[in-house]
């Protein structure tokens, strides 16, 4: 069986949709789709039909690449209010060795206990595993014992964070395997030996707002929005230069650079104001509008992250398709800690950061599998002969008995 994997990350800017595939141990893309999107404000759906008409063409466009049909899907949860708790739970080992089963049986009367009426169930992060009551390690499949006790970090979010996605892509015959939340999906893009190590946090400035999360060891602990992001951009540019915002926009993509120092005043770029009147901008100035607007929501997630934690922050990762920007780095450079960056998404094909959360959530999922000792791919042999078959509805049961079942293997 081809192990092949799908991702969505719903923004208010575009609809990112990649499928990849796992040989040899190395996720390879197959096709990946930026399509823009509509309906979807701060990252929340306000339009659902607006949004179920581009979420269906990013399917399409992506279904025309590869010339399949994609049946599944693992689909991102906006991260507003979303809540991280530490939970512990116990079982009995069912035989001389422990299995995943066995795994998984710990966190169940943990997560039940834990989860508040109006939450849903997202996922749960493994910290580690206590044997007996004495020894403690990460994945103790295959030791002896008696007892296992769990303990993970359980994500949640507001019930309707998780059926708006879900009433969509469902209405479109796609399968929903597995669903996430961007803070998941951002470390795991760029998780590492040293991130597992430390504290650290990843800013993903994103169109219409900009996520600050952090971590403890590459667990999620804390998730903060900020209301700002790269159409503030768009919408000074259109202010300075009476613009309207799509040409502010074409300036910002096409022209100005993130960082002033590193522009050019003889650059010019040319076009006609809402008054109807030709305009010429050099590039510094244009450059030093963008600059100040970056510079203001860095400093921003500078303060949330001071607000989250008192202790020394290892490593900030800079992610989100606003910091694809030319000379972003600078920015980052000049108004956060010595121990910020610029990310760089490594997927071949797709090496564009506003891709992050997509494919950190295929990683993130074939962790899980991995921690469950699962064999899964969203693509079955017979999928090759289905191309012209009608799509059916697979809304039956309540996202929570879905996700709570696919998590545990039920």
């Amino acid at each position: 069986m081809e192990h092949v994997y799908a991702s969505i990350d719903l923004g208010s800017d575009s609809i990112k949709l990649v499928v990849c595939d796992l040989y040899q141990n190395h996720l390879n893309l197959l096709a990946a789709t930026s399509m823009p999107s509509r309906g979807i404000k701060k990252g929340l759906i306000t339009e659902p039909e607006l949004a179920k008409k581009s979420i269906q063409l990013a399917f399409k466009q992506v279904e025309e690449m590869l010339g399949i049909r994609i049946k599944k899907v693992i689909a991102n949860i906006p991260n507003h209010m979303a809540e991280y708790k530490i939970i512990k739970g116990e079982c009995d080992i069912s035989g001389d060795l422990i299995t995943s089963r066995d795994m998984m049986n710990s966190y169940k009367a943990g997560i039940r206990s834990n989860l508040m009426p109006n939450e849903e169930f997202v996922t749960v992060v493994p910290i580690d595993f206590k044997i007996n009551g004495k020894t403690v390690m990460k994945d103790p499949k295959g030791f002896p014992g008696k007892k296992l006790m769990g303990r993970a970090m359980m994500v949640t979010t507001p019930k309707k964070n998780v059926y708006s996605v879900a009433s969509i892509i469902e209405s479109l015959g796609i399968e929903i395997v597995d669903i996430s939340v961007g803070s998941i999906g951002d470390i795991n893009c760029f998780r590492n030996g040293d991130l597992d190590k430390s504290i650290s946090a990843v800013i993903n400035v994103g169109s219409d707002i900009t996520t600050v999360s952090l971590y403890n060891k590459s667990i999620p602990v804390s998730t903060k929005i900020i209301g700002a992001g790269g159409r503030d951009i768009d919408r000074d540019l259109a202010y300075m230069y009476k613009i309207d915002v799509e040409e502010a926009r074409k300036l910002k993509e096409n022209f100005a650079l993130a960082y002033k120092r590193n522009a050019d005043v003889h650059d010019i770029y040319e076009t006609v104001n809402m008054d109807n009147v030709k305009i010429k901008i050099n590039q510094q100035a244009a450059s030093e509008v963008v600059m100040s607007r970056i510079n203001e929501i860095l400093t921003l997630a500078k303060n949330e992250l001071e607000d989250l934690t008192n202790k020394p922050i290892q490593y900030i990762i800079v992610t989100g398709g606003t910091s694809n920007m030319l000379d972003f780095e600078y920015c980052v450079h000049d108004t956060l800690p010595s121990v910020a960056s610029k990310a760089k998404v490594k997927l071949i094909g797709v090496r564009n950061n506003k891709y992050s959360t997509a494919i950190g959530n295929i990683i993130y999922f074939l962790n899980t599998l991995k921690l469950k000792g699962m064999d899964y791919s969203m693509l079955s042999e017979d999928d090759m002969d289905e191309l012209s078959s009608p799509r059916e509805n697979t809304n039956d049961d309540t996202m929570l008995g879905k996700v709570f079942g696919y998590f545990f293997g039920e």
